[in-house]
Parts: structure tokens; sequence; C-alpha cells
């Protein structure tokens, strides 16, 4: 072999061991840049599901409140539903009365006409 050849053969054997060097270096370089966004991905999810954790406590807590007012208002207006009714049947009893009491007056009314029409009389 020629020392030219030889020559040749060292450089393009280097040529190649740099070019195989250069290629290694710049997956290297997309492998780390890859880490980076991933690991900012992850850090964004992370974050966002503390968020939505935190939210979901808050909602949570609001619905057990609304639950209990919702409760407590059941019971008030079952209170006063049964008050109402009592008032009503209160109502009808003393309208009743107010017909029995009217019936009377007449009744008494009449009676009193009589007599006054006997004192008339000799």
């Amino acid at each position: 072999m020629s020392t030219a050849l030889i020559i040749v053969i060292v450089i393009a054997v280097i040529v190649v061991v740099a070019l195989v060097a250069a290629q290694l270096r710049r997956r290297a370089a997309e492998r780390e840049i890859e880490q980076e966004r991933l690991s900012g991905e992850a850090v964004a999810h992370r974050e966002q599901a503390d968020s939505n954790v935190a939210k979901a406590r808050e909602r949570g807590q609001e619905a057990e409140l609304h639950r209990r007012q919702a409760t407590e208002h059941a019971e008030k207006a079952d209170q006063h539903a049964a008050a109402a009714a009592e008032h009503a049947e209160q109502a009808a009893e003393l309208d009743g009365q107010v017909s029995r009491a009217g019936k009377a007056a007449a009744f008494h009314d009449e009676q009193a006409a009589e007599r006054e029409d006997q004192l008339e009389r000799p």
C-alpha cells in the first residue's frame, strides 16, 4: 500500500469517527432537549393536578354547605306547611263559628222582634 492510500484511509477513518461523534453529540443534545421538555410538561401537569385537587376540595365543601342548607330549608318548609295546615284548619273552624253565630244572631233578632211585637199588643 502506498503512503497516500494509507493517508486517505486514515483521513477517511478520522472523518467517519468525527461524523459519528458529531451524530452522537447531536442525539445526546436532542435527548436532553426532549427530557427538559417532558420535565417541564410534567411539572405543568402536576401543578394543574394540584390546582384541580384544591378546586375539587373547595367545590366539595361548597356542595356540603348547600346540602346542609337544603336540609334546613326542607325542614323549615315542612314546619311552615304544618303551620299553614293548622291555620287553615283553625280558619275553617272559625268560619263555622261565624256561620253559627250569624244564624244565632238571626234567630235572636227574630225572637226579639216577636217579643217587641208582643209588647206592643195589649
